[in-house]
């Protein structure tokens, strides 16, 4: 099934999906008017404080689809078309506020209708330089306006509710209907969008919206057709896909998560028997990648989800949930006035978490992270100069959220920032070292040890081991409160080039053990004989360190430091004096 396909299906599980021919939109002000079309009072619909006040969303007749033209919607818009006023320079705004009034000159020419005729007439008689304090805030300017009568005002019943407007909305709608021809998505015959309806709330886009499906270059056209004719989609197929996604994009909607530049959406396609098990899935999914909140975790969603990480396919405890339930992800991201698909997935449930299973056990490193599963946008971080979102690499969180949904190889680019930051700022955790050892084990398919392994004679691991007991011999000897450690000073170069480096961290530690040794005898042996076990395993030569090491051993040198630094808790337990048996 296509995006827009499976959109369009989840349109009709809304629960309170707009009809066809109206739209969700952001309403600031009302206006009220008396029959005779005076207006009665102006309210504020927005609710919080200052600047940080919110616009409702109301149901309103769809509106049109601008592009640098004029065009007025029905029955509401922003205050430059209905009153002719905004707050900034203003250059076509008389023009915009005529095409209004023309709009409606014409559209409701011939009503009987009270409460349009009322609007007729506030149109006719208003100017633009009637809007004052204190009757009309400032703040209004640029808002979304829409009208109602004074009577109904108060039954929250504005000029588009009522009955006549419904129906002449329905009429003016289906007046443009050309040609029914062959929908893609459907199948079935209708008049084809010309142009689709904005997608507004992907992170980076344009705030009045951006095109998912758009024709606007002749090199994008063909046979003589024009906008949506190169690919036919029928106007009841655009309004519910776009719909949906719109829906699906609100802040609040628990069918959304960010993922780098990605705005993700998400939802599952079920059987109406299976509605539980579909609501299970997008609870779970986000669970999955985002924060677990308290509540969750000791719900039903916690459960499935720790059976999953314990890796336990989801067939062996809920088959309805891993078969009966089709699971839908979708990664937009900006692209001027357009939209670009980072990636998109579909496949049963099963199949999703089952994928998300090997990516939590090439994740998992000892010691854990302190934050146990950590969101998706947590690990992207740490690729990132200053750790802000703003600094991951363009497409990286796109193409690491496809591998992992897919259960193919991770980007390599992954690699190459982790290492590129772990030289820049020494940071070596658990989050960073979790990515370098899932790339060695994905990618380069060798073995890499959840915890400590003592036996893996990879030079890269012995390698970060090595240096990781050279910086723990320095410490014994100065203490912790030195200016910098080796780490702070070598790890680069070290984990690089180690040929350089570790003929000088060597002769360093014999000091430094020396040292030891005069306050800490016991500790001393242990240390030495860590060194010689180390050594032990290098394969024999010469020189037991190479010229330089390539990536993924620089990966496993990370994994072999970060598991031999946090060995260290048992080794510095001993009391200074005491001998090693």
């Amino acid at each position: 099934m296509s995006i827009l396909a499976s959109l369009a299906r989840a349109y009709d599980r809304l629960p309170d999906a707009p009809p066809f021919g109206f739209s969700s939109e952001k309403i600031g002000f009302l206006i009220s008017l008396n029959a005779d079309g005076g207006m009665v009072s102006v309210s504020d619909l927005r609710t919080g404080e200052g600047k940080k006040k919110v616009a409702p969303t109301m149901l309103v007749p769809q509106p049109v689809k601008r592009t640098a033209g004029i065009a007025p919607n029905f029955l509401w818009d922003k205050t430059s078309y209905v009153l002719g006023v905004t707050a900034g320079e203003g250059k076509r705004t008389a023009d915009e506020h005529a095409a209004f009034i023309q709009r409606h000159e014409t559209d409701l020419a011939n009503t009987e209708d009270a409460g349009l005729r009322a609007l007729l007439l506030f149109l006719k008689n208003w100017t633009a330089d009637q809007f004052a304090a204190p009757g009309w805030p400032e703040e209004m300017k640029d808002q979304n306006v829409v009208f109602a009568l004074e009577d109904e005002r108060l039954r929250n019943i504005r000029l588009h509710d009522r009955p006549a407007a419904k129906e002449l909305w329905g009429r003016l709608s289906a007046a443009g209907d050309r040609d029914a021809r062959i929908c893609l998505v459907t199948g079935e015959p209708g008049p084809v969008a010309r142009l689709h309806p904005s997608i507004k709330g992907v992170w980076g886009a344009q705030s009045s919206g951006a095109a998912l499906v758009s024709f606007n270059l002749d090199s994008f056209t063909s046979f003589g057709h024009e906008q949506g004719d190169n690919a036919p989609v029928s106007e009841l197929a655009a309004a519910k896909y776009t719909t949906a996604l719109n829906r699906f994009l609100e802040r609040d909607s628990g069918h959304r998560i960010q993922i780098g530049d990605a705005s993700t959406v998400f939802w599952a396609d079920a059987s109406e028997a299976n509605s539980d098990a579909a609501e299970l899935a997008e609870s779970v999914f986000s669970g999955m990648l985002d924060t677990v909140d308290e509540r969750m975790q000791s719900s039903k969603v916690g459960d499935v989800l720790a059976k999953i990480r314990e890796g336990r396919p989801v067939a062996s405890f809920d088959p309805d949930l891993a078969e009966g339930v089709r699971f839908h992800v979708l990664g937009l991201a900006p692209n001027a006035a357009r939209l670009a698909i980072r990636f998109y997935f579909e496949d049963s449930f099963g199949a999703l978490a089952e994928n998300y299973r090997k990516f939590v056990s090439d994740m998992r490193v000892m010691p854990e992270p302190k934050e146990g599963y950590p969101p998706l946008w947590r690990y992207l971080l740490e690729t990132a100069v200053l750790g802000k979102r703003e600094n991951i690499a363009p497409n990286l969180a796109g193409e690491w959220m496809r591998a992992i949904l897919n259960g193919t190889n991770y980007p390599l680019t992954l690699m190459s920032s982790v290492l590129t930051r772990i030289r820049a700022d020494g940071e070596v955790n658990a989050l960073r070292i979790g990515i370098l050892k899932a790339l060695i084990v994905r990618n380069f398919k060798e073995e890499a040890p959840v915890g400590l392994d003592e036996t893996n004679d990879n030079k890269g691991y012995l390698l970060g081991r090595l240096f990781a007991t050279y910086e723990q011999i320095q410490t014994a000897a100065l203490g912790s409160k030195v200016n910098a450690t080796i780490k702070d000073k070598y790890y680069g170069a070290a984990s690089a080039q180690p040929r350089k480096v570790f003929p000088v961290l060597e002769k360093g530690s014999a000091n430094h053990l020396s040292k030891v040794g005069k306050q800490k005898p016991g500790y001393k042996v242990v240390l030495e004989r860590q060194v010689s076990g180390i050594m032990t395993l290098m394969s024999p030569g010469d020189n037991p360190y190479p010229v330089s090491l390539p990536a993924e051993d620089q990966a496993l040198f990370g994994l072999g430091y970060y598991h031999q630094k946090f060995k260290r808790k048992e080794t510095e337990t001993i009391v200074s004096g005491e001998t090693a048996e």
